[in-house]
């Protein structure tokens, strides 16, 4: 089957995934961009659905050039046309079309970690929490707000595929505290005021971590909370990346839910 070859930058489809850069055109069409080798396997990996591929072998990498696709999914891009629709300085020749994911809130466990983030706009720092969260296990990623969109181009790459791993739902305010409320969560504020350390916290059981931006903070109403913890800063920064803090909080709760050795003689 001979693969069809977009020459033009002019082309229609050129156009269109110009266009789907842009969160608005892509909520618009339902769909989202998976732009890179990497970040493509990966989708395939976790039973995403690709509806279209755009290639350019000339620019391929050895891991693209690796892949494979469905007949009739893929169509070619010479360079320049690649170019004009990648996001990347250095494109690698692959970048796909899929249908938005619509991952549900499943009914979480006993020990279960859930991190909200409210108002977060930099998507290397929401894919990095995503990373963070799939390594500890953690039961969802909820996004709050028109911060960073959690399946952009950009967040996807900083994720390292961690967005198809863990259920990463934008939801609503009242949403998020309805749900969180329906299933006994105790919510933890990460705020620099709060009066008590994050490691002297308890946070086994269902505990939902509240994170806002690293210039602002959480809004007042979310931090009436369960409890509130902070993160020791002892030189003069007033404040940590917003992953960093998310990475150490996460640790913790992992660190405080692992398993009691009880090979260890309690009375020795």
């Amino acid at each position: 089957m001979t693969v069809p070859l977009i020459t033009s930058l002019q082309n229609p489809q050129v156009k269109r995934l110009v266009r789907l850069r842009t969160r608005r055109a892509r909520e618009e069409e339902g769909v989202i961009l998976i732009e890179g080798a990497r970040e493509v396997r990966r989708a395939l990996g976790a039973g995403v659905q690709l509806t279209e591929v755009f290639l350019c072998p000339p620019l391929f990498s050895p891991e693209a050039a690796a892949l494979r696709f469905e007949e009739g999914q893929v169509t070619h891009l010479t360079p320049a046309a690649f170019e004009k629709v990648s996001l990347r300085e250095h494109p690698d020749g692959v970048l796909a079309v899929a249908a938005a994911p619509q991952p549900q809130l499943a009914d979480p466990p006993a020990q279960a970690t859930v991190v909200v983030l409210h108002g977060l706009e930099k998507p290397g720092n929401v894919g990095a929490i995503l990373r963070t969260a799939d390594s500890v296990g953690a039961h969802a990623v909820l996004i709050l707000g028109r911060g960073a969109d959690p399946y952009s181009p950009n967040v996807i790459r900083a994720s390292q595929g961690s967005v198809w791993q863990v259920p990463t739902v934008p939801i609503t305010e009242d949403a998020a505290w309805a749900w969180l409320a329906r299933h006994g969560f105790r919510s933890v504020a990460c705020t620099p005021d709060a009066p008590q350390v994050y490691w002297d916290a308890p946070l086994t059981g269902r505990v939902a971590l509240l994170l806002g931006t690293e210039h602002e903070g959480l809004p007042e109403s979310w931090r009436r909370t369960d409890e509130a913890v902070r993160i020791p800063m002892q030189g003069s920064a007033d404040s940590l990346n917003v992953a960093t803090a998310a990475a150490l909080v996460l640790y913790e709760c992992l660190r405080q839910r692992r398993p009691v050795d009880s090979s260890v003689n309690s009375d020795a």
